[in-house]
Formats: C-alpha cells, sequence, structure tokens
C-alpha cells in the first residue's frame, strides 16, 4: 500500500538544471569552448563537487580564467533564467492529489537546505512538504541511497510504501536501493542518460494522475511483478 511519495528538488520539481547548463554553455561559447552535455549530465543528482566546470572550462582552452568573475557570472545567468520558470508539469496536480489521498510528503535532494527551502518558498509550495532532506542531513548523497533512507524513517513509513520521483539516473539509483518505488521524469539535461533503476519512466508528472500510478503499483505488487 502507497503511502507516501518523495519527490527530488533541482529537475524534478524545478528546471533549475536547465538553467545551470544553458548559463554554462554561454560563458563556454564566449571562450570559443563547449561543454557536452554527455558530461554535465554525469555529474546531475549528486553532489557540487562531483564536476568542476570551471576547471573543465580552463583545460579546454589552455589558460587559467578569473574564477570568480565566473562563478559571478554564472550566477546572474542563472537567476535571470530562473526568474521565468515555475514547477514542471503535473507537479502542483500532484501534490494536491497527495494531499487529497492522505499520503505523506517528502523530499530528497542532493542539494543544500538553504537551496532548496528558498526556492519552495518563491514557489509557495513549501506547506505541502512534511520532511525535507538533503546534503545537510547526509554524509554521502545520491547514488547513496541515504537521503531516501532518511526521508522515509522521517514520514514514518516502509520504503516500500513510498514513490520517489526522479530526474537523474543518480537519483534513481539512490531511490531504488533504498527500496522505493521509482518513476523518472527527465528534463532536457538527464533525457540522454540511461537508467537502469526505476519502475516507470514518463515524459512528465502531467501525463499520468496520481491515482493511476498507485493503482498500477498495487496490482503489479499483486501479481508479484
Amino acid at each position: 500500500m502507497i503511502k507516501a511519495v518523495v519527490f527530488d528538488f533541482d529537475g524534478t520539481i524545478l528546471d533549475t538544471e536547465s538553467c545551470e547548463f544553458e548559463g554554462l554553455q554561454t560563458i563556454y561559447k564566449e571562450y570559443g569552448a563547449e561543454l557536452p552535455i554527455e558530461v554535465w549530465g554525469e555529474c546531475i543528482g549528486t553532489h557540487a563537487n562531483f564536476f568542476d566546470a570551471h576547471e573543465y572550462l580552463e583545460k579546454q582552452i589552455g589558460k587559467s580564467l578569473d574564477r570568480d568573475m565566473i562563478k559571478q557570472k554564472r550566477k546572474d545567468l542563472f537567476t535571470e533564467q530562473i526568474k521565468t520558470k515555475s514547477t514542471l508539469p503535473g507537479v502542483i496536480e500532484y501534490l494536491e492529489a497527495a494531499k487529497r489521498l492522505g499520503l505523506k510528503i517528502g523530499l530528497a535532494s542532493s542539494s543544500t537546505y538553504e537551496w532548496v527551502s528558498s526556492h519552495l518558498d518563491n514557489l509557495g509550495i513549501s506547506e505541502y512538504f512534511e520532511c525535507i532532506r538533503t546534503s545537510n542531513d547526509v554524509e554521502n548523497v545520491k547514488p547513496d541511497p541515504t537521503l531516501y533512507m532518511e526521508t522515509v524513517k522521517c514520514l514514518d513509513i516502509k520504503p516500500e510504501e513510498a514513490i520517489a520521483f526522479e530526474d537523474s539516473s543518480n537519483g534513481a539509483k539512490a531511490a531504488k536501493q533504498a527500496g522505493l518505488y521509482c518513476v523518472v521524469i527527465p528534463n532536457l539535461v538527464t533525457s540522454h542518460l540511461t537508467f537502469d533503476d526505476l519502475d516507470l519512466k514518463l515524459e512528465s508528472l502531467a501525463e499520468l494522475k496520481l491515482e493511476d500510478m498507485i493503482s498500477r503499483f498495487t496490482n503489479e505488487h499483486k501479481e508479484g511483478k
């Protein structure tokens, strides 16, 4: 029986990842360089230090750069782009459906609490989440399963009683290793990734009602799939 839903944040609730990637691409192009989406995609859903975009740029052009200036420009570009973004399709409907169905709602993110909470406040959806676990709460982030294990523990449910919503292969791996159902909704940045750990893949959450998803998983469990 499904008793909870657990959302990833970046790229699942808000498409911060495309904004980050597009901003970096703008900077790279100014130096005659390119950041392949395949390279950037590998770091999605895990800790921020997994990939150094500034070092990668310096290696491509063969010289050192003013990193503080690059970081500020990257921040400015992101801030401008994120202003135009709202929650991804189906997110609000799923939050409302989960609330209506009496499900518990959690969030598990490899980002910092400050990052996640500020965006949730800006989107006006903070009150939906009973439990939020971020990089502030664990030693190892995704693909390590601890974030999801801590979230379901906080929600006081068993892992198999929750559905995780993810956009990255690192996140999906974490969710499945923790024992949750996992629904993957790739975005522009993660669509090329290989997903080995999932129960369902959708174009967007607007594609399938939460009630129908729960019925599907419940029936599959009864049939022993």
